[in-house]
């Protein structure tokens, strides 16, 4: 099936989306890669704080190339999800709705995303020229002297992406 889903993602919506489903976004989601998950965490730990509100919202695994003149943002591809499992279980229980990465995921992962009512979800490797014309916007909020790690919230139309965890246990990958 395909569904236009204009964020944020609630848990009744997720409910519906099975693996193999194709989704295409607009709202905001946010950014994060390996340095600014441990960064978080290590936030998380300190003060319980995080630099967005993670309930009901999604992070794209991405690091955006340097944009071009006119442009909001560079390539825009994803990256693997793997990098960021050993935080993961940890901001689906605080709320988060969803993930965009490419990649398998942990078991421990996966458990969390049924348990929470979430969906992880997949875009298209090498495909991140043509994944940042669906940027419409992009600011960073965090962590800025991580440079292309840095936390963003982008404001997306038409970002397409396919279902490969679902939250009754389905794993595309094991398709």
């Amino acid at each position: 099936m395909e569904y236009r889903i204009d964020l944020p993602l609630t848990k009744e919506y997720a409910e519906k989306l099975r693996i193999g489903d194709k989704v295409i976004f607009t709202g905001t989601i946010f950014t994060a890669r390996d340095a600014a998950h441990k960064r978080m965490d290590e936030s998380l730990d300190k003060d319980g704080t995080l630099p967005f509100d993670i309930k009901g919202n999604i992070i794209y695994y991405m690091g955006p190339s340097p944009a071009r003149p006119g442009r909001v943002i560079g390539s825009a591809g994803p990256t693997t999800a793997s990098r960021m499992d050993k935080y993961t279980p940890r901001l689906l229980d605080l709320g988060m709705a969803g993930m965009i990465g490419k990649g398998k995921r942990t078991p421990e992962v996966l458990d969390a995303v049924v348990r929470n009512k979430a969906v992880y979800f997949a875009a298209i490797g090498g495909a991140g020229a043509l994944l940042s014309k669906c940027i419409k916007s992009s600011e960073v909020i965090a962590y800025d002297d991580l440079g292309t790690e840095a936390v963003r919230k982008l404001y997306v139309e038409d970002f397409p992406c396919i279902v490969v965890a679902d939250t009754a246990g389905g794993n595309l990958y094991d398709r």
